[in-house]
């Protein structure tokens, strides 16, 4: 990031009274904070925010190019990681580049949230946790107020929007893989199928988690959230009679979301599956 980025999203921190220069979730400023290459593949994903109880949250969206009259569409959830927090509605896809461009070929909508940092706003996770520990956590009895405004948002979302309730799929990376886990514990009962990304789960909700299509995926030499974390939950959910996927990328440490963004079959399985 150039040093006029970094002072870009730092202002806010330093000084409150100039939150009026904070960026704009509907309108983001491309003179404080240039348009990267990147961001061509999520030209079409537009700016929107979400408000509750004194909270903003900024999030994307994709909408089908064509949509028939009558007829739904899946939806797919991602949720970034702790290194793409903060408050410009843009930098949530920037580890999402990899990705094939799914919404091609299946048509579909898209949601990607925003989480804000902690020097931004109290409880600046999707998960409280300590991520890079080795051992597992336990959920909280309330999510995190992000998680809890994402989550409200896509309950909005689903109820104003011809989306197909069969065909729910959440994926997310590092922090978002916690969150993708906490989603399905939370609110398995809505999700078709999940990729989560170098996370971990509370085993202790494995026997709630049999019957959801899952793929884990995680780097073998992962020095930010360790392998076991996967590892535990996958044979967590094997000891309790499920049976879900689960790629170990052998030298790959904390970016196991490039081989699996960017592999087509992930996402041919994910969009085959259905809660029919």
């Amino acid at each position: 990031m150039s040093p006029i980025g970094c002072l870009f999203f730092l202002l806010p921190a330093l000084c409150p009274a100039l939150s009026q220069q904070t960026p704009d979730p509907l309108n983001p400023d491309y003179t404080a904070q240039p348009f990267e290459d990147w961001e061509r593949k999520f030209a079409d994903f537009t700016f929107h925010k979400f408000e509750e109880d004194g909270h903003v949250l900024p999030y994307r969206l994709y909408s089908p190019d064509s949509m028939e009259p009558g007829k739904t569409y899946p939806l797919v959830i991602f949720m970034h990681g702790a290194g793409e927090r903060g408050i410009d509605n843009r930098i949530q896809l920037r580890n999402f580049r990899s990705t094939v461009e799914f919404w091609k070929k299946y048509p579909c909508f898209v949601i990607a949230p925003l989480c804000p940092r902690r020097d931004q706003a109290p409880e600046g996770v999707w998960v409280e946790t300590q991520f890079g520990s080795s051992v597992g956590h336990t959920m909280k009895e309330q999510p995190t107020w992000p998680l809890h405004l994402a989550l409200d948002a896509i309950d909005q979302f689903i109820a104003t929007h011809p989306v197909d309730r069969q065909r729910i799929y959440v994926t997310g990376l590092s922090m978002g893989g916690f969150a993708t886990w906490e989603i399905l514990q939370r609110r398995g009962e809505m999700i078709a199928a999940a990729a989560p990304v170098c996370g971990g789960a509370d085993t202790a909700f494995a026997g709630k988690l049999t019957s959801i299509p899952i793929w884990a995926t995680h780097g073998d030499a992962d020095d930010i959230v360790p392998v076991s974390r996967s590892r535990d939950i996958v044979a967590a959910i094997k000891a309790a009679g499920g049976n879900p996927k689960y790629t170990e990328f052998p030298g790959v440490k904390h970016d196991a979301w490039t081989p699996t963004y960017s592999n087509p079959d992930i996402w041919d399985w994910m969009f085959s599956q259905s809660k029919n």
